[in-house]
């Protein structure tokens, strides 16, 4: 990150997109997030507003453990089910939902911090800099989209760092 923009003063939202997160660490690592880590690095010393983790229900056993250790950490959380559809393809996403909630707390904040690789969200970058905003993306750079990182004010690699970022 860039010190040169980063004051105490400086309200930050944060926001993961879990699933992305989730599924870059297992492919390039086979580990998890280290969200308690994530978030520190994330907040920098700055004024946390607000810090949301998107995450999907899959039923899995330790999911709801999961969850509540998101929320003792810091995180809101966001859930939801996955659809499946009558040809048996399922579908479950947050794009929408962490993209409207990034430009409803744009007024609110003087950065957002999007931890996600995922493409779709470089026009959301392009939106909150014209209203103002900082953004900063954080992933690992062997799954993040070039135009996402190219439109947002900065980018940590996670890679960098696997034993801060990973447990």
């Amino acid at each position: 990150m860039s010190d040169s923009y980063v004051h105490p003063q400086q309200r930050v939202a944060v926001l993961a997109d879990s699933q992305n997160l989730y599924h870059s660490a297992q492919s390039m690592y086979s580990r998890n997030i280290d969200y308690a880590a994530l978030l520190e690095e994330t907040v920098a010393g700055r004024e946390l507003t607000r810090a949301i983790a998107y995450a999907i229900r899959a039923d899995a056993p330790e999911e709801e453990s999961f969850f509540e250790a998101l929320e003792d950490i810091g995180f809101e959380t966001r859930i939801k089910e996955i659809r499946t559809f009558a040809d048996g393809s399922k579908k479950a996403d947050w794009d929408v939902g962490m993209s409207l909630d990034a430009v409803t707390l744009a007024n609110h904040v003087d950065t957002i911090v999007l931890c996600t690789g995922d493409g779709d969200f470089a026009r959301l970058c392009s939106h909150l800099k014209h209203e103002g905003v900082r953004v900063e993306t954080v992933c690992f750079e062997g799954s993040t989209a070039e135009q996402l990182r190219a439109r947002a004010d900065d980018f940590t690699d996670m890679s960098e760092r696997t034993e801060r970022f990973l447990l």
